[in-house]
C-alpha cells in the first residue's frame, strides 16, 4: 500500500515526534530574513540552506525567484534568476548579501540557464562547496519522447562549484555532477544534504520527462567530487502528498527519553496531491491542495539515516501549512547549533508571495518534548 510505515513507533514517540516538529516550523512565531523582490504572487525566496561558517557565522544560500511558470514553458516570465548568498554576524538577527550568482554566471559550456533551483552550501577543511540545480537549455529529452520537451523549457541537473572561500565561488569552475539519466528520473534538483553511517550524502529530487510527479533520491561520494546516484528511495505518499514527495532536510534526534535505543532522525519534505492547481467541487470540504511550486510541508522519521526505513508522520494531511495564502510551506532546513536550533522555510503570505522566515527554538525545549 502507499505510504506504508516501515518502522514501529509506538503512540508516544510519533506524538512526541509530531510535537517536535510543531516546534520547530512553528507558522506564527517565524519571522522573515529575506523578502522576495516583490510581494505578488510567483516570488519568492529560498530553497536553500542555513550553514554556520567556520569564522562564526551564518551563511545563507537560496535563489530569488520571480514569476514564470516552468510547467507551461515557452519562456514565460523571468522565473529562477539570481542565486544568492547571505552572511551573518548578529546571531541571525540580520543578513548582509554578499555573493550574487545570476543565471550567465552558472552557465556550463553551451548550456545556457533558462532558470534557478534549489541549492546547499557546504563547509570543509579545504573551503566551501555549493551544489546548485539548474535548467539548462540544449540538452535533449531521450530518443523517442522529444515531443514532451515544450518549448522554452531545458532539462534539470546539478553542478558543484567549489573554492577555498567564500568570495572565490563567483569564478570557480561549474562542473555537473549529478544527471538523469532515465526517462523516470530526467529532471534531477533541489540538492540537500545529511549523514547517513557516519558519511555526508547529497540528497536531491526527481521528476519524470513528463514532470507529472516528484520524488526523493540520494547520492554517496565515491571519490572527491564524483557522485553515485540512487532513485525512487522514497515510498509515494498515500494521499494529500501522492504526486510530491520531495524531502529537504534530515535531523538527528536527540538520544533522549523514548529515542535513546537507536539513532532516530527527522524528516521534513514537501508534498502535494498534484503538479497543477485543480479545481475543487464546489460543496466539497475546503482544504490547502499541495502542488508544484505550491507544496505544503510533510514530517516522516528514518532510522539509521537510512530512507528504506522511511515512515510517515504525516500520512492523511500535511504536517505543515501556512495560515495565509495557498497554504504553502517548503524547503524547510534546519540547522542545529550548539544551544538553538534555526529552521528556516518559503512560508505562503496572502499576497502570494514566498518569502524565507526562521524560527528559533532553544535546545532544551527539544528535550523536554522528547523526555516528555
Amino acid at each position: 500500500m502507499p505510504g506504508m510505515d516501515s518502522l514501529s513507533l509506538s503512540s508516544s514517540q510519533r506524538d512526541r515526534l509530531s510535537a517536535l516538529g510543531a516546534l520547530l516550523v512553528d507558522q506564527q512565531r517565524a519571522r522573515v530574513i529575506v523578502p522576495p523582490q516583490r510581494s505578488a504572487d510567483g516570488y519568492w525566496f529560498g530553497g536553500g540552506n542555513l550553514a554556520e561558517g567556520p569564522d562564526g557565522a551564518h551563511y545563507l544560500c537560496g535563489r530569488f525567484r520571480n514569476a514564470g511558470d516552468s510547467r507551461t514553458g515557452l519562456g514565460v516570465g523571468e522565473r529562477g534568476l539570481e542565486l544568492a548568498l547571505f552572511r551573518s554576524a548578529d546571531g541571525c538577527r540580520s543578513f548582509q548579501k554578499i555573493l550574487s550568482l545570476p543565471k550567465s554566471v552558472l552557465t556550463v559550456g553551451d548550456h545556457a540557464v533558462v532558470s534557478i533551483e534549489g541549492s546547499a552550501l557546504q563547509f570543509t577543511p579545504a573551503g566551501v562547496r555549493l551544489f546548485v540545480s539548474t535548467e539548462k537549455a540544449g540538452i535533449g529529452y531521450p530518443p523517442g519522447l522529444q515531443e514532451y520537451h515544450k518549448p522554452g523549457t531545458g532539462v534539470w541537473t546539478i553542478d558543484l562549484l567549489e573554492a577555498s572561500e567564500i568570495a572565490g565561488l563567483s569564478s570557480a569552475p561549474i562542473r555537473t555532477i549529478l544527471v538523469g539519466d532515465e526517462p523516470e528520473v530526467l529532471h534531477v534538483k533541489d540538492p540537500f544534504l545529511y549523514r547517513c553511517a557516519g558519511e555526508e550524502r547529497l540528497g536531491f529530487c526527481t521528476h519524470p520527462f513528463t514532470w507529472a510527479s516528484s520524488n526523493t533520491a540520494f547520492a554517496r561520494e565515491t571519490s572527491p567530487g564524483v557522485f553515485a546516484p540512487s532513485f525512487a528511495v522514497v515510498p509515494r505518499g498515500a494521499a494529500w502528498d501522492v504526486a510530491i514527495t520531495r524531502v529537504t532536510s534530515v535531523v538527528p534526534v536527540p538520544r533522549v527519553g523514548v529515542f535513546e535505543d537507536r539513532d532516530w532522525s527527522l524528516v521534513f519534505y514537501d508534498g502535494g496531491e498534484c503538479m497543477r492547481r485543480l479545481d475543487e467541487h464546489g460543496k466539497a470540504a475546503r482544504r490547502p491542495r499541495g502542488y508544484s511550486c505550491e507544496e505544503l510541508g510533510g514530517l516522516a522519521v528514518i532510522a539509521g539515516g537510512d530512507f528504506d526505513t522511511f515512515t510517515r508522520l504525516s500520512r492523511i494531511r500535511p504536517a505543515f501549512v501556512s495560515p495565509w495564502g495557498s497554504g504553502c510551506s517548503r524547503y524547510v532546513d534546519v540547522c542545529w547549533n550548539r544551544d538553538r536550533i534555526l529552521v528556516t522555510w518559503q512560508q505562503g503570505q496572502e499576497d502570494g508571495s514566498q518569502p524565507l522566515v526562521l524560527n528559533e527554538v532553544p535546545v532544551d525545549a527539544v528535550e523536554a518534548i522528547l523526555r516528555g
